[in-house]
């Protein structure tokens, strides 16, 4: 079957295989970016609690496909039975691909700007939240807003976001008060000792990235 038709003028092919063992190829197409729109914008601070949070307050949440299965993944490994193992590997991996999809499709429908913080799941691997931040699929999720912007004449950058969580998107100051260092994640509100204003966290930061 075919996933959607094809566009554009082919390119490339390549064979892959999935979890489960099924063959597929895939094509990829140089097509030509719509015209630009200009419109509405929005920031994105990606995170582990809830998935996104979005320069305007609103939330998506975290799925956590991995979580879900994870027990039934470990009973189908003490059972040495690989198969299933696979095919449960497999169904975690469709559904956050579905669900990275959904999502950066809604975004790139409602905004034309699109600021997404750079957060790297490749450090954050190393960690104890290791498993979360895998889970969570961000490089793919950006990877989708990026191509989607350009397709449908949207604008998505990535942004450097360093002390974005501390500096206050108020005043433009990084107070004595706002978060820091790993020890304060659990911290998810704060006011401003400068001005006074009282910071969601994510929030927060995702004005600062916008």
């Amino acid at each position: 079957w075919k996933t959607r038709e094809t566009i554009g003028q082919y390119k490339s092919g390549v064979f892959v295989q999935d979890a489960r063992g099924r063959w597929y190829i895939l094509f990829q197409c140089k097509i030509e970016p719509a015209a630009s729109r200009v419109g509405r914008s929005i920031g994105i601070d990606l995170g582990l609690k809830s998935f996104a949070s979005l320069s305007d307050g609103r939330k998506i949440c975290n799925p956590r496909y991995f979580r879900t299965y994870e027990k039934a993944i470990a009973v189908a490994q003490r059972a040495k039975n690989k198969p299933r193992v696979r095919a449960i590997q497999a169904k975690i991996a469709n559904a956050r691909h579905h669900f990275l999809h959904q999502q950066s499709t809604l975004l790139v429908r409602e905004f034309d700007f699109i600021a997404v913080g750079n957060v790297s799941p490749t450090k954050l691997a190393k960690t104890r939240m290791a498993k979360s931040v895998l889970d969570a699929g961000w490089s793919s999720f950006r990877h989708m807003l990026l191509y989607k912007a350009q397709k449908s004449g949207a604008v998505c950058i990535e942004v450097d976001e360093r002390m974005t969580s501390r500096t206050c998107s108020s005043c433009g100051k990084i107070p004595d008060s706002s978060p820091k260092g790993m020890g304060t994640l659990g911290v998810r509100h704060w006011a401003c000792s400068g001005c006074g204003t009282h910071h969601d966290r994510d929030v927060n930061a995702a004005q600062n990235i916008l």
